[in-house]
């Protein structure tokens, strides 16, 4: 009967169940640019786009995190600037009992996956409203880029560790 009752305590804080709340979902920041206008509408050629998509984490506060998507998509013709969008995509999003492992993976993967028809909706209706053609932001796999994020930390922490084994 002891063995049943240290059992139950042990096991008694896996008890509580991972919660998952999205308490907000917000822009964050959002900026559309034609430098060149009006004379890049008559521009002859094939524009070049180029996507560049950041994340950030922050702590707000116990168990409640901001987490940010920051797009940003620059069209060129030749060496001219046809049009810059950046957009911010912000959420809150509540998290209780997780393990840091899987706060972190949640925070990494499934956070962005909630945000990202926003930023997909927001920056093509910029594009459109700019009297461009249609863009379409093409999904994203944010488990494999995650998963490559793993990768590079453990490659930088053999790193910053091979030179101390070296020197012993």
């Amino acid at each position: 009967m002891a063995e049943q009752n240290n059992g139950a305590a042990a096991t008694a804080p896996s008890d509580q169940q991972a919660q998952f709340t999205i308490q907000k979902i917000y822009v964050k920041d959002v900026s559309f640019e034609v430098p060149n206008s009006p004379q890049i509408f008559n521009e002859p050629g094939q524009p070049q786009l180029e996507l560049n998509l950041n994340q950030k984490v922050g702590r707000v506060a116990d168990g409640l995190f901001e987490v940010v998507l920051h797009v940003t998509l620059t069209c060129k013709l030749a060496d001219k600037t046809v049009y810059l969008a950046e957009v911010q995509q912000a959420g809150l999003f509540s998290l209780a009992n997780f393990d840091e492992r899987t706060l972190d993976m949640m925070l990494g993967t499934y956070c962005p996956n909630v945000l990202f028809p926003y930023v997909r909706q927001t920056l093509g209706e910029l594009v459109s409203n700019g009297g461009f053609p249609p863009f379409y932001l093409q999904p994203i796999n944010f488990e494999a880029l995650y998963a490559e994020g793993l990768r590079r930390r453990a490659e930088q922490a053999q790193g910053a560790q091979a030179p101390e084994a070296g020197n012993a």
